[in-house]
């Protein structure tokens, strides 16, 4: 007994690590440029698309949150496609989708193109995300998952590691093609989505069996292990979709994502027209490189804080304070940043908050398939990302015009620590309402 539970451990390790390794980096590397090509508008505004486009703030940022209008409404309806017709086909679509759309980007030249254009990439988006998460999910029982969704969740904040300065390099070849620099970037990005989209429909397999880089034994495991999870919840919460759109802690989820995205896209879109402002706040000087650099300097310690944050989460098991501490530094960290006396202290408060949104959104996704599962699963997860996404337009749009209004950004920072607090006050709540499958099919069998 002792030898063949042993050798079950031997294959659950074998089977999660060839996961880890050649799923994982592959659904990262597509939510890398999925993410860059979102906010690549962040980067173009204060080099030179604003001036060409005779742009407002306010008109900035509905342009910038327009893009979750179209992604809002196909959200749910592609999550269930994806779930129907399969991962490999439905990522691979999207993605090729939303790669011709963004590559259109290089020739916008009016307001109204640009929204028309941001509108259209949210829409050939959609699902994505959820559907990456829906993806993992299925392959990774639960005890693993929260692992998993971490390793997969350290390509967003490595986007603009990696991605600010590359997309200022790209700026700075202004005259490439005749182009503006930031026409340039938006060619740049767009190109990976389109080759990356092309390749997903040969490399990934939709569930273990399809596999070929797993042993039958570890397949077999897999099978076991996600069936037994399965039974667990719908055992004690059912899978039909129509109870996900109605459940209280469904809502109750998607209310804290509207907090944290808020404050992610907040961030997202607005820091490097935050750092543009340096040179007239503090007097300093810095080109577009140097202007990069700067954007990307917060997110490395993100990704540090996420790893460590969501390795704490994976040993002690997804606690409601693993999203509620770095939900209320986040509340108070961010506008604490515009009264600083220097770009410097600026940064480190901006580095405070990101490292407080990322810790808290991979132990976030932890907790929905804790209890959905089947048709419920990707309804009940994709209502949550639908509503954290009404946060991405809200947060680029009302950041804009309340910053039109004042003239200053300290109040719009005020309304991302509110929405941040409310957060972690909500999340903290969580106790007791969610549980894992197997404590959840326990208690409904007493």
């Amino acid at each position: 007994m002792q030898a063949n539970s042993q050798e079950i451990s031997q294959v659950e390790r074998s089977a999660i690590a060839k996961v880890s390794k050649r799923l994982v980096p592959f659904i990262a590397l597509m939510f890398f440029i999925n993410f860059l090509d979102r906010t690549a508008i962040s980067f173009a505004g204060p080099n030179g698309m604003t001036t060409d486009l005779a742009l407002t703030a306010a008109q900035f940022g509905f342009a910038a949150g327009i893009f979750f209008f179209g992604y809002i409404v196909l959200e749910i309806p592609s999550n269930l496609a994806l779930h129907k017709f399969g991962a490999r086909r439905w990522l691979a679509r999207i993605m090729v989708s939303w790669g011709i759309v963004a590559l259109l980007f290089t020739w916008v030249s009016s307001a109204t193109e640009l929204y028309v254009l941001r509108f259209l990439l949210g829409v050939a988006e959609a699902g994505f995300f959820p559907g990456a998460i829906l993806f993992l999910s299925m392959w990774v029982p639960a005890r693993h998952r929260n692992k998993i969704l971490a390793l997969f969740y350290l390509a967003q904040p490595l986007t603009t590691v990696i991605g600010a300065p590359f997309a200022a390099m790209l700026i700075q070849m202004h005259g490439l093609f005749g182009l503006e620099g930031w026409r340039v970037m938006f060619f740049g990005v767009a190109i990976p989505a389109i080759a990356i989209g092309i390749v997903t429909w040969f490399y990934l397999a939709d569930r273990p069996d399809d596999a070929k880089w797993l042993t039958k034994p570890e397949k077999d495991w897999l099978n076991r292990a996600l069936a037994s999870e399965e039974k667990a919840k719908t055992a004690a919460h059912g899978k039909m979709t129509g109870l996900a759109l109605t459940d209280g802690r469904v809502w109750l989820l998607s209310i804290i994502y509207f907090g944290l995205i808020y404050g992610l896209y907040a961030l997202a879109f607005f820091l490097p027209t935050i750092i543009a402002g340096f040179e007239t706040k503090f007097g300093t000087k810095f080109d577009v490189f140097d202007k990069g650099l700067i954007t990307a300097i917060p997110y490395l310690p993100a990704a540090v804080a996420l790893f460590f944050w969501s390795r704490d989460a994976s040993r002690r098991g997804v606690r409601p304070w693993h999203i509620g501490i770095p939900a209320l530094i986040g509340a108070f960290s961010i506008p604490a940043a515009l009264y600083m006396g220097s770009p410097e202290a600026t940064i480190i408060m901006i580095t405070l908050t990101s490292c407080a949104i990322f810790a808290a959104l991979p132990n976030f996704w932890a907790i929905p398939s804790r209890f959905l599962t089947g048709p419920a699963a990707a309804a009940g997860i994709a209502l949550i990302n639908t509503i954290g996404n009404i946060a991405g337009f809200a947060a680029p749009y009302i950041t804009g015009v309340v910053k039109d209004a004042t003239g200053l950004y300290e109040l719009p920072m005020f309304i991302v620590g509110a929405l941040m607090l409310l957060s972690a006050l909500l999340a903290f709540s969580l106790n007791g309402k969610v549980q894992e499958p197997e404590l959840a099919a326990s208690a409904s069998r007493s």
